[in-house]
């Protein structure tokens, strides 16, 4: 009994004591720190890792948001979120305002408050340095050409006839795909092309910058106070030279900049308004029937691939065996995103170049046809074994028994299970987005950044997955019915 005491008295103490760690801890906004939004995933120049030191960040949003923050005597802190999701976090509180390249738009201004300009940037197109079929952006028609999703550079691309956009999610990939021949061309924020492009001898500008745009800080609607300051800080930076010295250290200063001294002549970006939902639905049922087409695919070759490496397992000898266990083992133990960078971005490193459809029905496959196989193995062990003795004293070899008697009945157990992880590939066929395959749920992110429609266009996204989903569903229970044992 003193030990059943003793123990409820540490757990106490233990609970008390993180309760009180939890209070020391500094909440998500605090009004000692300019809490600042960033996704430092992004890349530079504006928000990364420090490669001395990668547990600092540099880049020059962070000096800026620095001495934004000195200028209204408080100080800086970060706070990773998602690009994508910037906007949306803000709004719901989890920061002070949101610094990452955020280009003006008419929707984000309806969603969120916006700063003064910080930044004039435009599009710089850039090419191979051997290829001579582009040299401005009027040649970009009938061209592969890669940009990040949900940018103006985006938008840019949508609106020109005959062009071909590439999405991608972060802004190192685009130029690596250019250098290895994947794309055509990549078309992204100066800030951007002057610290990935300028430098490599492979890669040149083609043609001047073009579509000017501007960067702006966005704050919640109603906190009046904190966008007067920054404001006001944004002016104070300009006005002494602090802005300048910033860009200039970063290579970023250009004359453009001077468009900083007038806001109101800056460049804005314009954009489309939608007004009815169904304006986005042919393009997110394009992006549906591309997941549908992939993971039909995928699941074939998840199924086939299954099947052998069960074989293998069991009748593949003291060499096969463990061959098959070792790649099971290490395709379940490994992310299916991380397999999906292995085979898209790491293969080119030894000469393998896969199209981005083609390495996302490896990837999908691959991944599934590890669990597929232990659907089959445990399938296998449900046909009963008097039915295993039988045959072989019929004489019949090893192959024979899996080909006639076990197989034929293990599929009538598996095939139900099987259904159930093809509506789960369904929905993992959301992470090809990231070697840019524009699915549904790419489709989706791209409109409701753009748009700033994320409720409704997200329902709208979720009932196309149903609908995709469910007659697997209604397929699977009749499976489940038909080939169950009377």
């Amino acid at each position: 009994m003193n030990v059943f005491h003793s123990i409820r008295r540490l757990c106490f103490r233990l609970a008390w004591a993180a309760l009180l760690l939890y209070a020391g801890t500094p909440s998500p906004v605090s009004a000692a720190a300019l809490v600042y939004g960033a996704d430092a995933e992004g890349g530079a120049p504006y928000i990364f890792p420090d490669p001395q030191n990668p547990e600092h960040l540099i880049g020059f949003e962070v000096d800026l948001a620095e001495a934004l923050a000195r200028e209204m005597g408080r100080s800086a802190r970060h706070a990773q979120t998602d690009w994508d999701s910037l906007i949306p976090s803000l709004v719901r509180g989890d920061f002070d305002i949101a610094l990452n390249g955020i280009e003006w738009t008419e929707a984000r201004e309806r969603k969120v408050a916006l700063s003064r300009p910080y930044y004039i940037y435009s599009q710089q197109l850039v090419v191979r340095a051997g290829d001579p079929s582009i040299q401005s952006f009027a040649d970009v028609s009938g061209k592969r050409v890669a940009t990040l999703k949900g940018t103006a550079a985006n938008d840019l691309l949508d609106e020109t006839p005959g062009a071909q956009p590439v999405l991608y999610e972060g802004q190192v990939e685009p130029y690596r795909d250019l250098a290895l021949g994947r794309v055509d061309a990549v078309l992204l924020d100066t800030p951007i092309a002057a610290y990935y492009a300028r430098s490599q001898p492979g890669l040149r500008y083609a043609g001047k910058p073009l579509a000017p745009g501007k960067y702006v800080i966005a704050i919640r609607k109603g906190d009046t106070a904190l966008l007067a300051g920054i404001n006001a800080a944004i002016a104070s930076l300009l006005d002494s030279g602090e802005l300048h010295r910033i860009y200039a250290r970063w290579g970023l200063w250009n004359e453009a900049q001077r468009g900083l001294e007038n806001p109101a002549q800056a460049p804005a970006v314009s954009e489309k308004s939608a007004e009815s939902l169904w304006f986005f639905l042919p393009l997110l049922a394009r992006g549906a029937w591309v997941t549908l087409v992939l993971s039909l695919i995928a699941m074939s070759l998840a199924i086939t691939l299954g099947l052998v490496l069960a074989l293998m397992r069991r009748l593949g000898g003291p060499l096969l065996r463990p061959l098959a266990v070792g790649i099971i083992e290490f395709i379940r133990g490994t992310p299916l995103l991380l397999q999906l960078y292995i085979i898209y971005y790491g293969l080119p490193g030894i000469g393998i170049r896969l199209d981005a459809f083609t390495a996302a029905v490896l990837g999908l496959g691959i991944n599934y046809a590890a669990y597929e196989t232990e659907i089959y193995r445990a399938s296998i062990d449900a046909v009963p074994h008097g039915q295993t003795d039988a045959a072989l004293s019929l004489g019949m070899t090893p192959w024979l028994l899996y080909r006639r008697i076990l197989i034929p009945q293990a599929v009538r157990t598996a095939l139900p299970p099987m259904t159930n992880d093809f509506i789960a590939l369904l929905k993992d066929s959301s992470l090809v987005s990231i070697i840019t395959i524009v699915e549904l749920t790419k489709s989706y992110n791209m409109l409701a950044v753009s748009s700033m429609r994320f409720l409704e266009l997200g329902l709208l996204t979720a009932a196309l997955y149903l609908l995709m989903s469910f007659p697997l569903s209604l397929l699977s229970s009749r499976l489940e019915r038909r080939l169950a044992p009377s």
